[in-house]
């Protein structure tokens, strides 16, 4: 195997450790919470893991292609399409579904009084949970998909 493609193989493994790890804790993390200051600790928190999922991710997308360059069969496997179309998916629910989630949890996170857990928290909580289950979900698949190349 080309030095080069065995490079991006070990970054690429390397970068879904990096990215996809932390995500996958995201949400535990949050739902530890007692109180508002272990709350706005657990976002704090959240935000610095996000760094490393962006990196990760980023990576990702950029060895993944690029595999796919050196390694032109990958472009004709079905596997490989459907890892790429479904984390297209993924990348763009940041932007448009967890992004407008996380917005108004923030907000109260930054405006709320008192150390008591608002119920607003839970209805806005449960839905970006939600929104992140699906998201890990898809995660996995991909994950999967690139293990057993199915098809």
């Amino acid at each position: 195997m080309d030095p080069i493609y065995r490079l991006l193989v070990f970054v690429h493994v390397f970068s879904a450790i990096l990215g996809m790890g932390p995500g996958f804790y995201l949400t535990a993390l949050a739902k530890s919470a007692k109180n508002m200051t272990e709350l706005r600790h657990a976002f704090a928190l959240r935000h610095k893991l996000h760094v490393y999922v962006m990196i990760g991710g980023t990576l990702l997308l950029v060895t993944g292609l690029s595999m796919g360059f050196l390694n032109r069969g990958l472009f004709r496997a079905g596997w490989y399409w459907t890892s790429l179309a479904l984390y297209l998916i993924a990348l763009a629910m940041g932007p448009f579904v967890l992004s407008p989630r996380t917005k108004p949890i923030k907000r109260l996170l930054a405006y709320h009084k008192g150390e008591e857990i608002p119920e607003e928290y839970e209805k806005l909580a449960k839905s970006l949970f939600r929104a992140e289950y699906l998201e890990n979900f898809i995660f996995l698949v991909i994950i999967a998909l690139m293990i057993a190349k199915p098809f």
